[in-house]
């Protein structure tokens, strides 16, 4: 690991602990060293085409909690969000610093307003051997946000890091 927010991450990804609880203490890990508003983990089942935001880290209480229960994923949500679409085909991360600026071959404004509300946003994709398994979402709101070079490799190196765990937790959840 080439930095210390990466080796700790990497040490809490690697621990004994129950899914669940890992997965959110990485997010507690993560959300304070972007300096996030909130980041939270969209975990999938690829072969049933379901997901759901199940963790979130927020920096204090009014940031508002998307979480919500099981979807359908490959129906209508790729059809409506052009960041949706580029994580189903395991295409690369997509960092945006702000949502009002970005052309709609990157993202739906209308969607990302209503749904998250969010002014910057990382579309971290989790995916292995082409298959979608989460997608980690740091966001800041109400100013856009440039994601530095050192927040890209972060996060970029950070990604693969959530699949195993990502999968043990869809493994006791019965869902794979």
């Amino acid at each position: 690991m080439n930095s210390p927010a990466l080796t700790d991450l990497h040490a809490v990804l690697t621990s004994p602990a129950p899914p669940a609880d890992t997965l959110q203490h990485a997010l507690d890990l993560v959300g304070p060293h972007l300096a996030v508003d909130r980041c939270f983990l969209y975990v999938r089942d690829p072969k049933q085409g379901r997901g759901r935001i199940a963790f979130v880290w927020r920096l204090h209480e009014a940031v508002p909690d998307p979480r919500h229960d099981w979807q359908d994923d490959t129906t209508e949500l790729p059809k409506q969000d052009p960041l949706f679409r580029a994580a189903l085909a395991a295409q690369p991360s997509v960092f945006v610093d702000d949502v009002h600026a970005a052309g709609p071959e990157v993202l739906n404004r209308e969607f990302e307003r209503t749904t998250f509300g969010h002014r910057a946003l990382v579309h971290a994709h989790i995916t292995e051997q082409g298959q979608l398994w989460g997608i980690l979402q740091p966001c800041v709101f109400g100013h856009p946000r440039h994601w530095t070079a050192a927040e890209r490799d972060y996060l970029t190196a950070a990604a693969p890091l959530f699949v195993p765990v990502i999968q043990e937790y869809m493994h006791g959840l019965g869902q794979v």
